[in-house]
């Protein structure tokens, strides 16, 4: 198995989870997204990014306008829809369930929940 194909897997797991809360402070263009992204290494490319944006905008998610622009052609900016604030306020409870899970299962060691405890390499190697 390749732990950087699961790295991805995880990484586009939240994804949407990430746009949408990006999206949900306020009108924002689509290259201000990727550079949050990035910023944050979950690695978007354009390819990866517009066409999420259309799927999102075909559920009634999300929505744009087009704005004039001084330097250049017309932009996109993005808003979240009423569907997309209450959708957005759904996946926000599930992150937090599973991060409260994941923690839980990642913090027990030998039948006992202890704090504080971590992975580390040392413990596992074989």
């Amino acid at each position: 198995m390749n732990v950087e194909n699961t790295q991805v897997q995880m990484r586009k797991g939240i994804l949407e989870f990430c746009i949408l809360h990006i999206i949900s402070r306020g009108e924002v263009y689509a290259s201000d997204m990727l550079e949050e992204l990035t910023a944050a290494k979950i690695m978007v490319v354009e390819g990866t990014l517009y066409p999420l944006l259309t799927r999102l905008k075909n559920a009634g998610l999300v929505e744009y306008k087009w704005v004039e622009s001084v330097s250049g052609p017309p932009r996109k900016y993005y808003t979240l829809t009423d569907t997309g604030k209450q959708f957005l306020i759904e996946l926000q409870k599930t992150w937090e369930e599973l991060v409260s899970s994941t923690q839980q299962i990642i913090q027990h060691k030998n039948g006992n929940a202890s704090e504080g405890n971590s992975f580390t390499e040392e413990e596992y190697a074989p």
